[in-house]
């Protein structure tokens, strides 16, 4: 039986999102950002907001987010996707707005402008993909970068001595009291995708119910830079990252 019989019969369990464009995707085999391209455009469907969305697109490997996701989108400079979405916000509050920022653009150029756009409780979801590393110019540490770990630019592993700390910033968002959600989920298993969906879900419904900032940062693997297959990098991530930034609800929805 072929798929167009299956589908005759009524028994199709799964198709493409509804929003999402057909074009192949520019990421590298066992990247998290298709999955999680695949959830905004489910829940923006499901939840009705298909005119009403705006994303914000960044500087990074997600820099092409508007090929993928049939919605309205505005290009911001490196880091400043925070400072962007607010003022589409504010110029029309009826908008859902969200950013997509890796951990190079949200934690380090950009921390400055997701800080405050936080600390004012702008109703926008700022979505944080965390694969500790800068995946689009080459493998270099990035501010969420493990102590020890190899990139280009630490190529014996991060030193604290040298290199700093690994920065943290999801639960200093949390701690500001602009945010109404913040979590930390990731997209490794199918229990997980299902999660992660659910707590975007969350953050949607909270930002248009006027509620304050909602993160959702998403623990995810870079099986370039690492230097790892996917099945590899999703081993290391569960033994290495997972502990670094534990998973969950840092500030729950109320």
């Amino acid at each position: 039986m072929d798929q167009n019989q299956i589908i005759e019969q009524g028994t199709k369990v799964y198709s493409r999102p509804r929003l999402m464009d057909d074009r192949n995707m520019h990421y590298c085999p066992g990247c998290s950002h298709g999955v999680v391209h695949k959830l905004v455009s489910e829940i923006l469907d499901e939840m009705g907001l298909e005119d009403t969305a705006v994303g914000i697109a960044p500087v990074g490997c997600a820099v092409f987010a508007y090929h993928y996701i049939d919605i309205d989108w505005v290009e911001a400079a490196h880091g400043r996707a925070p400072a962007v979405a607010t003022a589409v916000k504010r110029l029309d509050p009826s908008r859902a707005v969200f950013t997509y920022q890796g951990d190079g653009d949200l934690a380090a150029i950009g921390t400055a402008e997701t800080i405050h756009a936080a600390n004012r409780g702008e109703n926008i979801v700022i979505i944080f993909i965390n694969n500790g590393i800068y995946g689009m110019t080459g493998g270099q540490m990035a501010p969420t970068t493990l102590e020890g770990m190899k990139t280009a630019t630490t190529p014996y592993g991060r030193r604290v001595e040298l290199n700093g700390y690994p920065l943290n910033i999801t639960p200093l968002l949390a701690m500001l009291p602009g945010t109404s959600y913040v979590t930390r989920q990731s997209v490794h298993t199918a229990a997980s995708v299902r999660k992660c969906k659910s707590a975007l879900k969350k953050a949607f419904e909270a930002v248009m119910a006027g509620k304050g900032t909602a993160v959702v940062e998403v623990v995810s693997t870079c099986s370039s830079g690492w230097k790892m297959s996917p099945a590899k990098a999703n081993e290391w991530m569960e033994e290495n990252m997972f502990p670094a930034y534990p998973l969950g609800d840092l500030k729950p929805l109320e």
